[in-house]
């Protein structure tokens, strides 16, 4: 059984709805367990990360980085940084803005540095783009193109829930390549 946690920051429910689609595919994965976490939670309590084989990492872009309360979840892993103690674990990211580039990029990578400064083992995006094939833009999985992480784009105001179709599936696929990755790892470790 692998236990993998969604760990996220959502003020406007968000980056919360993606993160919701990326644990139901993690949880499609047979012999996997799944925990929803908000980052605020973990602030005072991060030695709770040692729980888990990995994390998929979501935060809103604000000013093109994490919003300040992942920030400081990240801070409060100083103690967790220090002893190498999340060291060998699986990581991923993901992160939603309003406008289709909005400086994604960089949260990802403040992710990824977040992860690499604690030897964590990064997993991408390998999700092909569908517009490619032929798929309708709007319909398309990983339609952003990114192979970092998994970006999203949500309307300026719009509800929680307004994403397109293809942003919901891409969602999915992410978690699910997530988990498959952590059950393969193990089996290859094994062997």
């Amino acid at each position: 059984m692998k236990k993998l946690a969604v760990i996220y920051h959502s003020a406007h429910g968000h980056t919360e709805h993606i993160a919701q689609h990326v644990a139901e595919g993690v949880q499609s994965v047979p012999d996997t367990e799944v925990s929803l976490v908000a980052a605020g939670e973990l602030t005072s309590m991060p030695n709770h990360l040692l729980a888990f084989d990995g994390f998929l990492f979501g935060s809103p872009t604000y000013l093109g980085g994490v919003s300040g309360v992942f920030k400081s979840f990240m801070d409060s892993t100083g103690g967790l940084w220090r002893t190498q103690q999340l060291k060998g674990k699986l990581a991923a990211g993901f992160t939603v803005s309003s406008l289709p580039a909005g400086d994604k990029q960089s949260t990802l990578i403040s992710l990824f540095t977040f992860c690499m400064q604690h030897g964590m083992l990064w997993v991408g995006n390998p999700i092909l783009p569908e517009q490619h094939r032929g798929v309708p833009y709007d319909e398309a999985a990983n339609r952003l193109g990114s192979w970092s992480g998994l970006m999203a784009q949500a309307g300026h105001s719009a509800a929680a829930d307004s994403f397109v179709v293809g942003d919901i599936k891409t969602a999915r696929m992410f978690g699910r390549n997530f988990a498959e990755t952590a059950h393969r790892l193990s089996n290859e470790t094994r062997q």
